[in-house]
């Protein structure tokens, strides 16, 4: 139900107290690739806000940029945790502050009973619990803060999800307001709208589970809700400044865009507490898991970018990669594994895989990581092959879950699994060639790498989806400074460009890759000592020696995500919390109980934390100083425009960002989109982008005729706009098609005049829509 409607006014353009916020805090929306922002954008100084006692709304900026009215006031003051630095306790205190004296015993002997307590009891699920509350919080303020999402209209917050988010959120839409929840999964399933006039059930294409859940779950809610007569939302008429109309707004979860967002950061703060529990499980005591949990919110903005994005696949998979390596982390650490521990295993991995389509790449450098373990002798052949079988399951439910997905049998996860089982099979017969151990593991490791890539080729060739874009190929395109259309499509991007130079600095600031490199060095030296006497010891010493493989685990994953991080920046999801986790060792005894009998284990870590906190408070300041308000007034008015001067069944072209605005928020049938990785999306995309190319309007004109379109909506930025050298869609043309790279642009000559084979009919600051003739 609906809560009782109230007018209240969005701010007055004649109020001279109202002023914008500084523009050096704004974040600019990119109009290239398929992405929407880097992890961490930082204002560059801070803003005063003054008080103001109605929710306002300012004039509207070109090109989507938001403006930075002083809307409201933010406390900016946080809990004052001071760390305590104590080397010795000081017994003058007692005379003269007894009450101070008393205090500093308290937080001492606390410390220690953290430091000695292991993960068990209520205690670490009431610590989980208060760090996942906390970080939910955290990410609703940041994603409130940057929007102002609950005085956005409707349409305002479909508009903010943009790019292939939006994508996703309008399988949700259709779900939620189809008559019932089969007749809209059916919808989705036989899709007409997203590549007309194509049918494709976009639940296997675009991993929509997560939306088909949640909208599952939203008509439940309100369906019960209603059932007992309780409100779900509450909504006010919002007054917009000339020449804009009035538009609704609605709060609560009873509100399909808020009940979308708000599932996601619930899900999102969950992680942090699971977060904790694996800290502190790697670590053997709850303050490493308060270590993991410090070290994520310092360096918060280089961690995530949930609070910017949410509807990305990531924000969805990644709580369970998280849940899966801690399962994992048990297994190896645990001598006796029950069944429960590997089906728990199997259902964090199918639960992990679903939602993302590179979520597989992830999976096999982990395999990656566990086989040279295998060799070695870290983990068990009985052990490692019942990990085997339950990733060889999961990857079986996938490919049933997905309709039959072969991107789920042809990937190098996939076939690395069936090269690992292989040689668990098989070695005792390669042990009776007799060579010593040191070639035993050569000739392992070589079959693995070779076995992979030729079963992966393979595999690839017979199902036919050798054409499809993996996170693979984009990672061996940087290898090997491979560039053609398709790739430079994506790294021209921000988020899919190589890591920042700044990145590592930021690291340092909090003194997270300090204690990281420190750790690693340690682990490495102990992984060198066993190799060492494993070549010389016989199998008992053997045995006794090569414990604790959960740690080595950590450390080759952390090998494996450092150049997935440096040369895609978008993985920093990766890296970044996993770095957290392997700075909890730093309390761990395993490790470094050799040097906590030598100095005190206390006072070193919590001035190590405080040291921490310098960077680490200043960075999240920083991030709750962004204060803005989405508003993007072209596009309302290219969409209003859409709404209420074309026919239902028009199809449209145009970039495929505002591809998947127009497809959400006006139902019209669109020809590309922006989940690119398919080849036949591709193609269709390459067509579309041709009228940023030098080929002939005639030409572009014929081609679209071809794809059924009606209508193509031409940007005038990405005719000019250029994010790095070598990254405008001239530039990127001329790469692909050299042959026409004398004459001169036709999106120019488009600008000038579209006749005769267009005619523009709309055009505002930002788009013009041309009609095909």
């Amino acid at each position: 139900m609906v809560g009782q409607t109230r007018n209240k006014l969005r701010g007055a353009a004649s109020e001279p107290s109202h002023s914008l916020r500084s523009t050096q805090s704004r974040r600019r929306r990119r109009a290239t690739g398929t992405g929407e922002r880097e992890l961490e954008e930082e204002p560059k100084k801070e803003v005063k806000r003054p008080e103001l006692p109605l929710r306002t709304r300012r004039r509207n900026l070109p090109g989507g940029a938001r403006n930075y009215s002083p809307r409201r006031i933010r406390n900016l003051k946080t809990q004052n945790c001071v760390p305590v630095e104590m080397v010795t306790r000081p017994d003058f205190l007692n005379g003269r502050f007894p009450f101070l004296s008393s205090l500093l015993e308290q937080l001492w002997d606390k410390a220690q009973l953290l430091q000695r307590r292991q993960v068990s009891g209520r205690g670490a699920i009431g610590i989980a619990a208060f760090v996942a509350i906390l970080h939910w919080v955290h990410l609703v303020r940041l994603f409130e803060n940057d929007r102002h999402f609950s005085h956005l209209s409707a349409l305002e917050r479909e508009m903010t999800f943009r790019t292939e988010m939006g994508l996703y959120y309008s399988y949700f839409k259709t779900i939620v307001e189809a008559p019932s929840f089969l007749q809209g999964l059916w919808m989705i399933m036989n899709d007409r709208l997203t590549e007309y006039p194509l049918v494709i059930n976009t639940v296997k294409r675009f991993h929509l589970y997560p939306e088909v859940i949640m909208a599952f779950c939203y008509r439940t809610f309100v369906g019960i809700m209603n059932l007992f007569g309780l409100e779900t939302k509450t909504c006010w008429n919002v007054t917009r400044i000339e020449p804009l109309n009035e538009v609704q707004s609605c709060e609560g979860l009873g509100d399909p865009a808020c009940f979308y967002v708000g599932v996601i950061f619930i899900l999102n703060g969950i992680m942090m507490g699971l977060f904790f529990m694996y800290g502190a499980y790697l670590s053997g005591t709850q303050l490493g898991g308060i270590i993991t949990v410090v070290c994520y919110f310092f360096n918060h903005g280089e961690a995530t970018r949930v609070m910017w994005t949410p509807p990305l696949r990531e924000s969805f998979s990644y709580p369970f990669l998280v849940l899966q390596m801690y399962i994992l982390t048990v297994i190896l650490r645990t001598t006796n594994n029950s069944r429960r521990h590997f089906i728990a295993l199997c259902l964090s991995n199918v639960a992990f895989m679903l939602p993302w389509q590179f979520a597989q790449f992830i999976l096999f450098t982990q395999i990656a990581s566990l086989f040279p373990m295998y060799i070695v002798g870290y983990i068990e052949p009985n052990k490692f092959q019942k990990i085997i079988h339950a990733n060889m399951i999961s990857v079986f439910l996938c490919f049933v879950f997905m309709f039959g997905n072969p991107m789920y049998l042809s990937s190098y996860y996939s076939s690395s699994l069936v090269i690992t089982l292989v040689i668990i099979l098989k070695r005792n017969k390669i042990q009776r060639f007799g060579v010593s151990e040191l070639h035993f593991w050569v000739i392992q490791g070589s079959a693995w790498f070779f076995g992979t890539i030729i079963l992966k080729f393979l595999t690839s060739k017979i199902l036919g989806v050798s054409d499809h874009i993996r996170l693979s190929d984009l990672i061996a395109a940087r290898i090997l400074r491979y560039t053609d259309f398709d790739t430079l499509i994506y790294t021209c991007a921000p988020e899919f460009d190589f890591m920042e130079k700044a990145t590592p600095v930021r690291y340092s600031k909090t003194l997270l890759l300090p204690t990281v490199v420190v750790i690693t060095y340690f682990i490495f030296k102990k992984a060198i000592r066993d190799i060492r006497c494993v070549l010389c010891a016989n199998t008992y010493l053997r045995k006794q020696l090569l414990e604790h493989g959960e740690i080595i685990f950590h450390t080759l994953q952390l090998f494996a995500f450092t150049p997935l991080a440096i040369l895609i920046m978008r993985l920093k999801l990766f890296l970044t919390p996993h770095m957290c986790v392997m700075a909890s060792l730093i309390c761990s005894r395993r490790l470094f109980g050799w040097l906590f009998f030598r100095v005190r284990f206390m006072p070193l870590i919590l001035s190590l934390v405080s040291i921490m906190s310098i960077q680490g408070y200043a960075n999240l300041h920083n991030q709750w100083s962004i204060i803005g308000e989405f508003n993007n007034l072209p596009q309302e008015e290219l969409i209003q425009w859409i709404k209420y001067n074309t026919r239902p069944d028009a199809v449209f072209a145009g970039a495929m960002p505002t591809m998947a605005s127009i497809k959400l928020s006006t139902l019209h049938p669109i020809v590309n989109h922006p989940h690119y990785e398919d080849a036949d999306l591709r193609a269709r995309t390459k067509i579309v982008y041709s009228a940023y190319s030098r080929k002939s309007a005639k030409e572009v004109r014929d081609k679209l005729v071809e794809l059924h379109v009606n209508y193509y909506i031409l940007e005038e930025a990405w005719c000019v706009v250029r994010t790095k050298p070598g990254c405008s869609m001239l530039e990127i043309w001329d790469v692909e098609d050299p042959s026409n790279s004398a004459n001169p642009p036709l999106c120019s000559i488009l600008l000038k005049d579209a006749r005769p084979y267009f005619t523009t009919v709309f055009q505002n600051s930002m788009y013009r829509v041309l009609k095909v003739n």
